[in-house]
């Protein structure tokens, strides 16, 4: 078992994503990006849950499944055809971002259990779903860790931001030509965390933990601001 490059340390935080194996496509309609998103939410807890077991055969919505405890803490999200990108930390000891990735020698497990309850149902249900077998995803979640708050920012907008991408392929090396179509292309794109930051009322919004990010962006105004500042940056 190869070791982790950057440890998961308790109270600090985390970029974490993956990808489809060879690149492959891994959400490949809304049922698939819906279940997915579910799953962030019911598997962010020390329980062990059943999809089928726990949601679909007593007929409750995975939104009011009382899961306990959260695991992590969420703080931006986004899913694209290939790929996903996680903005997390460990809740229970949120030490700030000032904090030194050395300053605590134990390994926060919290991240990881996360990760692998949430790529292992996601696989069994997309392998199921589409008849087929093998690894879905192309290895182990990767993990940066966010050491300052210029990066947290960076990161906030960039995870936002990549679904433009999907409308605009070249963004970032050729800019944004139509500005205004690209925010309402994020107004409307419902596989991200943006509407949420945005406060738009979904069940979605219980995905993330407010609290421990909230200092980043402490009003919705703030928000769009840093968006509208990184796509006048690129533009």
């Amino acid at each position: 078992m190869s070791l982790r490059k950057v440890s998961l340390v308790t109270g600090e935080y985390f970029h974490v994503y993956n990808r489809g194996n060879s690149k492959q496509e891994i959400f490949l309609d809304d049922e698939d990006r819906e279940r997915f998103v579910k799953f962030l939410f019911i598997h962010n807890t020390d329980k062990s849950v059943r999809f089928r077991d726990d949601i679909i055969k007593p007929r409750i919505s995975a939104w009011d499944f009382e899961k306990g405890n959260d695991i992590v803490s969420i703080g931006a999200w986004t899913l694209m055809p290939n790929h996903f990108h996680l903005y997390v930390s460990s809740p229970r000891s949120c030490l700030g971002l000032e904090a030194s990735v050395n300053s605590d020698s134990s390994e926060s497990n919290n991240i990881g259990d996360f990760m692998r309850k949430v790529c292992t149902s996601y696989s069994m249900y997309f392998n199921k779903k589409y008849n087929r077998t093998g690894s879905l995803f192309e290895a182990k979640f990767k993990a940066v860790h966010i050491s300052d708050e210029v990066q947290a920012k960076y990161l906030f907008s960039y995870i936002h931001l990549n679904p433009i991408k999907l409308i605009f392929p070249n963004w970032k090396d050729h800019g944004i030509k139509d500005k205004t179509e690209a925010l309402k292309f994020l107004g409307e794109y419902k596989w991200s965390s943006y509407l949420d930051h945005k406060g738009v009322k979904r069940s979605e919004n219980k995905i993330i933990d407010r609290k421990n990010f909230v200092d980043y962006f402490p009003e919705v105004l703030d928000f769009d601001k840093e968006i509208f500042d990184w796509i006048n940056l690129n533009g």
